[in-house]
């Protein structure tokens, strides 16, 4: 049913890998998707794939003020060094301070630019530099939100289930991604609309976020790919899993003892195409809109 969806939708969607390294020195990465727009080399994406980007920022003013700390207790005067020893060992440091990051977006030597987010929504736009318009034979067309209905069969792709490894290199003050992330496929799951979710208005007020739900989990490293229909028209832009009880429990046995858990259902929640297209729009990229 989804197969020359999922066809059309590796034309125009990607892997993004973030790579991350902490105070402790060790490495990270994490994996989502991203989806080019148009031939100026927009893309849209879930906003919490960049969210590191804000935490980096805190996490580097935080180190600075911890090594000032120590800078000003070893330029104390009259102190007994032991002292000083003492003290600055007393100092809390954090071992998952980000101190490097990077993102690969799909290809080498590529950065994200002119990045707008639109962050009660989970979606951010950016262009991609420098883009090669010949690398992207197809480009995405959005379900206009008019007449979305209940029960249409969808289909979410992304990159889970994938391992992907980084080195830091110290000397070049870089990473380097291991063989795997040259071969990430992208894995589909099927599952139907069922509902649109309203979370209220963003911070500005211009916008009604809504969000797209489908009766199957969103999987890790699906996050910022598209829900497609059978057409491979663009319904959504994967951004979450909510989890709801059933209302009926089961025994288990837990530390020798028998306890009772709540059986749940995992439900993917999607950007919905209204906001998708308005954001579009306000922000003067082109795009191209369905006709159903």
């Amino acid at each position: 049913m989804f197969a020359n969806a999922c066809k059309r939708g590796s034309c125009f969607t990607r892997p993004v890998v973030f790579s991350r390294r902490y105070f402790d020195r060790s490495t990270d990465c994490g994996c989502g998707a991203f989806i080019v727009i148009n031939d100026e080399g927009w893309i849209i994406t879930a906003a919490h794939l960049l969210s590191a980007d804000g935490r980096i920022q805190r996490d580097t003013e935080e180190i600075i003020e911890y090594y000032h700390t120590i800078h000003m207790i070893e330029q104390e005067e009259g102190v007994f060094p032991a002292e000083k020893v003492d003290r600055i060992r007393k100092l809390r440091d954090n071992p998952k301070w980000i101190t490097n990051l990077s993102y690969w977006w799909g290809m080498d030597g590529v950065q994200l630019t002119d990045i707008r987010p639109l962050p009660e929504g989970d979606l951010v736009l950016g262009r991609l530099s420098p883009f090669d318009r010949n690398a992207w034979p197809v480009y995405p067309v959005f379900k206009s939100p008019d007449d979305l209905g209940v029960g249409t069969a969808l289909c979410k792709i992304g990159y889970p289930f994938q391992k992907v490894h980084s080195m830091f290199r110290e000397a070049n003050n870089s990473f380097e991604l291991g063989p795997t992330v040259r071969t990430l496929a992208a894995f589909p799951l099927e599952g139907l609309y069922t509902r649109t979710l309203h979370a209220g208005n963003s911070a500005d007020g211009r916008y009604d976020i809504k969000f797209l739900e489908t009766s199957s989990p969103g999987l890790k490293g699906q996050s910022g790919g598209p829900i497609l229909d059978a057409n491979g028209t663009i319904w959504g832009v994967q951004s979450r899993t909510d989890n709801y009880a059933y209302g009926t429990v089961t025994r288990v046995e837990k530390d020798g003892r028998e306890v009772e858990e709540d059986q749940c259902i995992n439900l993917g929640i999607g950007i919905h195409p209204e906001l998708i297209v308005s954001f579009l729009k306000d922000n003067g990229v082109r795009f191209l809109l369905s006709d159903y």
